[in-house]
C-alpha cells in the first residue's frame, strides 16, 4: 500500500530565518505518526504545508498521492485538519457547529444528521448537543474540534496538539478515539508536548531547529538511548547527544 504521506527534503523559509530545515520522512496508510519538539521547531510549519495551507520553499511532499505544489486543494478533501487553536464558534451549541461545519465540507443534510448522531456518540458528547461551546470545559471543546474535523470521513488526520491543556482523563478519551480512527485505517499525525502520549504512536520524530534529529518506533527509540521512557530519550535527543546523522 502506499504511503500516506512522503516528504523529501522539504524545506520552509521565512525571509533568513529556516523554520523547516531539509525534512525527509514517509507516514504509512493507517499509522499513528508522532511529531514531538519543543516550540519553534518546525512541527506546526511542517504540518500547514502537508494540509496545503502554506507552500514549502524547496523539496517534495505528497500527501494521500498528492502533490503539495499542484493539488493543494484535493489534498483538503481528503483530510481532517485540528489546529493548536480552537476556531469554531462560542456562540453556536455543540450540534449547531457540527451542522455548520458539516455544510462547509457539503454533506447532504440526511447523512450529516446521522454523521452527527455518530460523532456525538463517539465522542461521548450527547449530553452537551445543545449547550453552547462557549460554556463547555476545555475538554468538551476539544472533542467538539475533532469531532468537525472527523465529519467528512478523511483518509489522513493532522492533530497539532490536540490536547493541550486538557486534563489526563480527557487526554485519555482523546487517545482512545484515535486509536479507534487507527484501527479503521485512518493515518493520524500528532503533535504533542506529553511524552506519555509519544508511547501511544506507532513511530515518532523528534525536531529541534526545523531538523528531525530521530525517528523510529518509541522501543526503538528508547533502545536505542538507553533511555527508560520517551521523556528521558527526548530529553537525550534535545540536549545533542543523538546520533543527528542518522535519525
Amino acid at each position: 500500500m502506499a504511503n500516506a504521506v512522503d516528504v523529501a527534503r522539504l524545506t520552509r523559509r521565512f525571509g533568513s530565518f529556516t523554520a523547516v530545515d531539509n525534512v525527509s520522512f514517509s507516514v504509512a496508510a493507517g499509522e499513528v505518526f508522532g511529531f514531538l519538539g519543543a516550540n519553534g521547531a518546525g512541527k506546526t510549519t511542517t504540518i500547514r504545508i502537508l494540509c496545503g495551507l502554506l507552500m514549502p520553499t524547496s523539496g517534495q511532499a505528497l500527501v494521500g498521492g498528492y502533490d503539495v505544489y499542484r493539488d493543494a486543494e484535493k489534498i483538503k478533501t481528503i483530510i481532517g485538519y485540528m489546529s493548536q487553536k480552537f476556531s469554531l464558534y462560542n456562540d453556536l451549541t455543540v450540534r449547531e457547529n457540527i451542522f455548520f461545519y458539516g455544510g462547509v465540507y457539503g454533506l447532504e443534510k440526511k447523512h450529516l444528521r446521522k454523521k452527527c448522531d455518530d460523532l456525538l456518540q463517539t465522542l461521548d458528547l450527547e449530553d452537551e448537543a445543545d449547550t453552547l461551546v462557549v460554556n463547555l470545559p476545555l475538554g468538551w471543546k476539544q472533542r467538539l474540534a475533532l469531532s468537525t474535523a472527523l465529519l467528512h470521513e478523511p483518509r489522513i488526520i493532522f492533530l497539532d496538539e490536540p490536547t493541550s491543556g486538557v486534563d489526563p482523563v480527557a487526554r485519555e478519551h482523546f487517545w482512545g478515539v484515535i486509536r479507534q480512527l487507527a484501527a479503521r485505517g485512518t493515518t493520524v499525525f500528532v503533535t504533542t508536548h506529553y511524552m506519555d502520549e509519544a508511547e501511544y504512536c506507532d513511530r515518532l520524530s523528534i525536531m529541534q531547529d526545523g531538523r528531525i534529529l530521530a525517528l523510529d518506533t518509541p522501543t526503538n527509540l528508547k533502545r536505542r538511548y538507553n533511555e527508560k521512557n520517551m521523556q528521558d530519550v527526548f530529553l537525550h535527543v534535545q540536549r545533542g547527544t543523538s546520533d543527528r546523522g542518522n535519525p
